[in-house]
């Protein structure tokens, strides 16, 4: 499946800031386990574009919908619990729909789950932008149903935009769509004065090694095996089913994925389960045995014989070191 299959027609609109703007409703598709971080930043975009045009325009500009299969409490990897609307009672409408689908470690469960799957049916038609987010796009492909991403993320880079392009064989990030999608509805200053004021997702040592793909040629069957390497982190992962994911054999598997992602598929799971605990220390107020258990490590004193040997530190020690206050914690 390509990477892009459905650029829908974007048109960049000057409005003025006195008229009422048309509503655009974004519905964002959440499940038990989903990825937190990129998910509030995508809402914290809507909620200053709401909040900054609050004063000179009649209403909301963009009506905010999470959405699950069942409804009601949800958990995220982050153990943060989130109030959800029901995909079945969900009424949509006929305006302006932009559809971001959520990524996180529950992803396979959710993939199984024929509520969700037939929403997703009935909704993708009437989306203007149809945005899974990492793993989200595993469930798209278990529907049998393309991306659906702004053209306008693509082409030259100017260096007053508030996001970053992309070359067509590359998704956008969520958050760069919807800079760039408060860009083309409200202006370029509101927009670059939103991209100033979110908060960056936290970066972790780990990042960039779970980013190295993306600045190489990765074929689909081993990105597909890495998308389910980070999406099983919680727990055992054997390198004989992951070489089934992408549809090879064991030893060709080893081969393939050390050749284009720059390690063996033991190293990129070690470092997948690190890059989470990391994140877990400082978004969530869990003890550090237990941030240990939910990414796959085992215990606590693993964790910490891991963090000494990779970045000579504690898991205490690290969660301090960043400062995150006990309010930002849940």
């Amino acid at each position: 499946m390509e990477l892009i299959e459905t650029l829908p027609r974007c048109t960049p609109q000057s409005i003025d800031s006195t008229q009422k703007t048309e509503v655009a409703h974004v519905d964002i598709a959440l499940f038990n386990g989903f990825a937190l971080p990129k998910v509030a930043a995508i809402i914290e975009v809507f909620h200053k574009a709401n909040a900054l045009t609050a004063s000179h325009r009649n209403g909301r500009v963009y009506d905010i919908s999470l959405l699950s299969a069942s409804g009601g409490r949800i958990a995220s990897s982050s153990s943060v619990f989130v109030w959800t609307e029901s995909v079945e009672t969900h009424r949509g409408t006929n305006d302006r729909h932009l559809l971001f689908i959520a990524g996180g470690a529950g992803i396979q469960q959710a993939c199984r789950d024929e509520r969700l799957s037939n929403w997703l049916r009935r909704r993708h038609p009437f989306s203007e932008i149809v945005h899974p987010i990492a793993e989200g796009r595993q469930l798209l492909e278990a529907t049998g149903l393309p991306s659906r991403y702004c053209p306008l993320m693509y082409g030259q880079q100017d260096a007053q935009e508030p996001y970053s392009r992309r070359p067509l064989t590359e998704a956008p990030t969520a958050v760069s769509t919807a800079l760039r999608l408060v860009e083309e509805h409200l202006g370029s200053d509101l927009a670059r004065q939103i991209a100033e004021s979110i908060a960056p997702e936290h970066r972790t040592p780990f990042s960039s090694a779970m980013t190295r793909g993306a600045s190489h040629q990765v074929s689909e069957k081993i990105m597909a095996s890495v998308r389910w390497l980070e999406a099983n982190v919680d727990r055992p992962v054997s390198i004989d089913a992951a070489a089934q994911v992408a549809a090879m054999s064991e030893r060709n598997f080893l081969r393939r994925f050390k050749s284009e992602i720059g390690m063996t598929p033991s190293d990129y799971l070690l470092r997948a389960r690190l890059n989470m605990s990391c994140r877990m220390l400082v978004e969530s107020r869990l003890p550090v045995d237990k941030i240990a258990r939910r990414c796959g490590i085992g215990s606590g004193g693993q964790l910490a014989k891991l963090f000494r040997k990779y970045l000579a530190t504690t898991p205490s020690d690290y969660r301090m070191s960043k400062g995150a206050p006990l309010s930002n914690l849940s």
